[in-house]
């Protein structure tokens, strides 16, 4: 006659089965939720190259383009981001929330951040042109 330590065990076991296959089920779906997210905050209808640029750039710098654009109040109604307007936002913002007039540090930070992560993607602009030139440049000698 089996003790009922032996279906104890079983019953551990069969448990533990149960849950590791529940753990594995819910990782492989977080898995997949967090490349579908990289993937659309990596821009719209870029190169898969500049997607996974964009998306390193993000996770480095801790913030998306959208965000930065959403922190700093760009709107899609400026057709194109200078480093005018760029600054010119940045000043207002920052003036705005400096902690001597009542503002936030916090605020003043994620202003600052903002700033640098649209820099950065303007730099990144500003070079693939360059660099797509370069390519057509080595590609093909001119003709003779």
């Amino acid at each position: 006659m089996a003790g009922p330590g032996k279906y104890l065990a079983q019953l551990v076991i069969m448990g533990a089965q149960v849950v590791g296959r529940a753990f594995s089920k819910a990782l492989r779906e977080e898995i997949q939720r967090s490349q579908a997210a990289a993937a659309s905050r990596g821009g719209g209808g870029a190169a898969s190259g500049d997607t996974s640029r964009a998306a390193a750039v993000s996770s480095r710098m801790g913030m998306s383009v959208q965000e930065a654009k959403q922190i700093l109040n760009l709107t899609s109604a400026e057709a194109k981001l200078t480093p005018e307007l760029l600054q010119e936002k940045f000043d207002h913002l920052f003036k705005v929330n400096d902690k001597a007039v009542g503002g936030s540090f916090y605020l003043q930070s994620k202003v600052v951040r903002a700033k640098e992560r649209l820099e950065e993607e303007m730099k990144s602009l500003e070079a693939a042109p360059k660099k797509n030139q370069r390519a057509s440049d080595n590609a093909a000698p001119p003709p003779p």
